[in-house]
């Protein structure tokens, strides 16, 4: 399939990342939530963005306003029926990504892709909520979006060798690195980086050290660019704990048990860069 026109539904950080770097590469896409002021907030998130960008001299303005043509708000998934492919980057709440997929089933032509950003859910749990299983893959995107280059392409038991192909050359034209993964929870780089950042706060939370000096005894010592618990702020503590909690639940395993230190972190709503507040403090801009 070639695909010309995109809806992401979300307007977070991850959406608007993928919305972004969507229009820039010339694709028609809808920027979608059912809630108004989010889709103002997520167009206004991406005008910020592209201005950096022309700031940097790394596009101009003409470059931008075109981009930015190429940007529809959209408040009803009744827009999807014309598009060629779906991104889901909605929270990590399984039952609220299958009740849009069973939403979606009956919106969409037969030929439309279903893809879903989840960095940790089942993908053919997420496929056999609709009636085109042969049409659901994992887009898994990484954050910051436009700076990140891998995308994690996650298959389910059923999805199909023509579905695959599409969104493997959609991504080789965003200039992203596709890996292709069974689908396993978790998939590859968040079964081995979450349990580590994990490991990281147990250190933390048992005072073996500083959320300084843990996240600097790794960047100097085993040459991360960023901390464990700096990079847990940036992903989102809720995102992490969400992440383990599906590695512990799905595996049995309880090398996979959540830290009680990053739990109370979330109860506290202490989620890291969005609050403002994490293992560090931010001031967002």
């Amino acid at each position: 399939m070639n695909i010309k026109k995109v809806m992401v539904i979300g307007t977070g950080q991850m959406g608007t990342g993928i919305v972004q770097i969507l229009a820039q590469a010339g694709y028609k896409v809808y920027l979608n939530n059912i809630k108004l002021e989010s889709v103002k907030r997520g167009f206004s998130k991406i005008e910020k963005q592209f201005q950096r960008l022309v700031e940097k001299e790394k596009l101009t303005q003409n470059e931008v306003d075109v981009a930015m043509s190429n940007i529809t708000p959209s408040f009803s998934l009744g827009d999807a029926k014309d598009v060629d492919l779906i991104i889901e980057a909605v929270t990590e709440n399984l039952e609220l990504k299958l009740d849009i997929f069973k939403q979606l089933d009956g919106i969409v032509s037969a030929d439309t892709i279903l893809a879903s950003n989840t960095s940790s859910l089942s993908i053919t749990k997420i496929a056999m909520s609709t009636n085109r299983p042969n049409k659901v893959i994992g887009t898994h995107f990484f954050n910051p979006v436009a700076v990140m280059k891998l995308v994690e392409v996650t298959t389910g038991s059923e999805t199909d060798a023509e579905t695959i192909e599409s969104i493997k050359a959609l991504c080789e034209q965003l200039n992203k690195t596709v890996v292709i993964v069974k689908d396993s929870p978790g998939f590859v780089v968040n079964r081995i980086l979450i349990p580590m950042i994990n490991e990281a706060i147990f250190v933390l939370g048992e005072g073996i050290s500083t959320a300084e000096e843990v996240d600097e005894a790794m960047k100097a010592g085993a040459n991360h660019p960023i901390g464990p618990l700096a990079l847990a702020d940036l992903i989102g503590l809720d995102v992490t704990l969400s992440i383990m909690e599906v590695l512990y639940e799905d595996f049995k395993d309880s090398k996979y048990r959540p830290a009680p230190l990053l739990k109370k972190y979330v109860e506290a709503g202490f989620l890291g860069r969005k609050t403002e507040k994490g293992f560090f403090e931010y001031t967002n801009k």
